[in-house]
């Protein structure tokens, strides 16, 4: 399998996730999460609304930026949730870790697809009910969504929850699906578009200059009346 073909829509930087099956939210530059077991009241963003920001994200080696510590898809959600006062993060994680070897991940990643594969997730949101709208965070793997984000839409009652999906790819895009997909194993998900998308490659490695785009685009929402 050639490296290109697997990265065209993934960006490994993208390649998402790294599951320890440790703690429930990520750290937040300026607002510390709430662990699962320990969660308080759910923070409120504008208008009163309750604001989740959940992401899968993979670190190790990664496609264009070699072995990184950090998922871009974890820099990018940590992005957005400091541009939303009172946004909590959650980090989907799976029981069983993908490994850090880039191609080796690939095959996996392809199994898993060809399988429609339900990986066993090992977080879990113990009051998602309370929240009203949910950014849903994802590399692109093979030109979809990665088998634990359809685990997770499954996981939970989705009903009356607005989604806006966020992705990092080899490029500035997204799969193209998410006006599809997301509302059918969210159940009751109403999506919100325009998404956004972004290379995996510049969120890890000029995070400053892909912040003012996350701040436009959520300006647009705002200006739409969905934030």
């Amino acid at each position: 399998m050639k490296r290109r073909d697997f990265i065209r829509l993934t960006g490994m930087g993208t390649l998402g996730l790294l599951f320890s099956g440790c703690g429930i939210f990520s750290d937040k530059a300026a607002s510390p999460a709430v662990a699962a077991e320990n969660a308080g009241p759910v923070a409120e963003g504008a208008k009163g609304k309750k604001i989740l920001v959940a992401f899968f994200s993979r670190k190790g080696d990664n496609y264009e930026v070699g072995y990184i510590e950090k998922g871009n898809t974890h820099i990018l959600a940590d992005m957005i949730a400091e541009e939303i006062p009172g946004a909590d993060v959650f980090e989907i994680k799976t029981v069983k870790e993908y490994s850090v070897d880039y191609r080796a991940c690939t095959e996996e990643v392809k199994a898993e697809k060809e399988q429609d594969a339900r990986p066993q997730l090992a977080t879990k949101i113990p009051n998602f009910q309370d929240y009203d709208i949910v950014f849903l965070g994802y590399p692109i793997w093979w030109s979809d969504l990665p088998m634990p984000v359809y685990t997770f839409m499954e996981s939970y009652d989705w009903q009356g929850k607005t989604v806006i999906p966020f992705c990092t790819s080899a490029g500035d895009v997204m799969t193209g699906l998410e006006d599809r997909v997301i509302p059918r194993y969210a159940k009751g998900a109403q999506v919100k578009l325009p998404g956004l998308g972004l290379s995996g490659k510049r969120v890890q490695q000029d995070t400053e200059r892909v912040r003012p785009q996350v701040k436009t685009w959520l300006n647009e929402l705002r200006n739409m009346g969905v934030l």
